[in-house]
């Protein structure tokens, strides 16, 4: 119910959008995966009709992006990256206010946010500008809501979240997703990806790859090994220059390690690694995440 075809878009000498098209089903959750400057935010921003391509057409239920976007404001629910609430007005005060700008009433339409309202109704009379970062979140996703949106489109909702509230967010969108509304997130974390039914890694502008999460991590094709040392910080750099070596990247408490010869006999590794002066060495093969996925995508655009 969402189709994007060639759009660009540049700000002065900086290419945001290159050339992008992809479609989304209604009723999925799609997620735009990529680091900041990405080009997730002037993407949903041309979807939203906020911002106008300079190239290439998009439509949002069969209606267009330019000729039709007081129509696509009606039937689209929006939450931007930054908390733009009132920061004044209670969380009550907040709701009411986005009901009346389309033509509703919280009252009317309780039911509809109600999963998600009753965590914070308790504080209703709390200003939005000094509620936690979660309950933050579950306003801006009510205020999104209070219309009974056909489309929700959510710019890094859980960035600056901590992990629990990350954690019930999604739980919210898989309900809401649950109730028919096609769901459209953009996220800077990797692990958010494998919660999507579909996502479009993009990176400097451009789709890397769309496909369901499993569908991406079936395509990486290199052996994995997980590394660890007493000495990590040296270890990157060590690993860097032993010949064999594809890629290394750190990933929480090891290092990523592929090699070029797709051998899994890892005594040459090892040797090195103990000729380097290493101890403690843990070098054992494991399996490809998204993140894993992302970086050898972007290794092989880059040459």
């Amino acid at each position: 119910m969402v189709v994007a075809s060639h759009i660009s878009k540049s700000y002065k000498k900086v290419n945001a959008l290159k050339d992008i098209s992809f479609s989304v089903n209604e009723g999925e959750l799609f997620g735009f995966i990529g680091p900041d400057g990405a080009g997730k935010t002037s993407l949903l921003r041309i979807l939203t009709t906020l911002i106008l391509a300079d190239s290439g057409s998009a439509s949002v239920f069969g209606l267009d992006v330019v000729k039709d976007y007081k129509n696509i404001r009606k039937i689209t629910g929006y939450m931007p990256g930054r908390f733009s609430l009132y920061q004044d007005l209670s969380v009550e005060e907040n709701l009411s206010f986005f009901a009346a700008v389309f033509g509703t009433t919280l009252k009317e339409n309780y039911d509809l946010i109600k999963d998600i309202y009753i965590q914070i109704e308790p504080f209703k009379d709390r200003p939005a500008g000094k509620l936690s970062g979660g309950m933050k979140q579950k306003l801006a996703l009510s205020c999104a809501l209070i219309h009974k949106p056909k489309i929700l489109v959510l710019d890094e909702p859980t960035t600056g979240v901590d992990a629990v509230s990350r954690k019930e967010f999604w739980q919210m969108l898989k309900k809401l997703k649950s109730d028919g509304i096609t769901i459209l997130v953009s996220t800077p974390y990797m692990d958010e990806a494998e919660l999507c039914d579909r996502v479009a890694l993009i990176q400097k502008g451009e789709i890397l790859d769309i496909d369901t999460p499993m569908g991406i991590i079936s395509k990486y094709k290199n052996v994995l090994f997980e590394i660890s040392s007493d000495n990590m910080y040296k270890l990157k750099g060590d690993i860097g220059k032993f010949n064999d070596t594809l890629s290394v990247f750190l990933f929480g408490q090891f290092l990523h390690f592929s090699p070029k010869s797709g051998r899994k006999d890892t005594e040459d590794l090892k040797k090195y690694l103990e000729e380097k002066g290493h101890k403690n060495i843990i070098i054992r093969e494991c399996k490809p995440n998204i993140e894993d996925c992302f970086m050898d995508l972007m290794q092989s655009e880059n040459g």
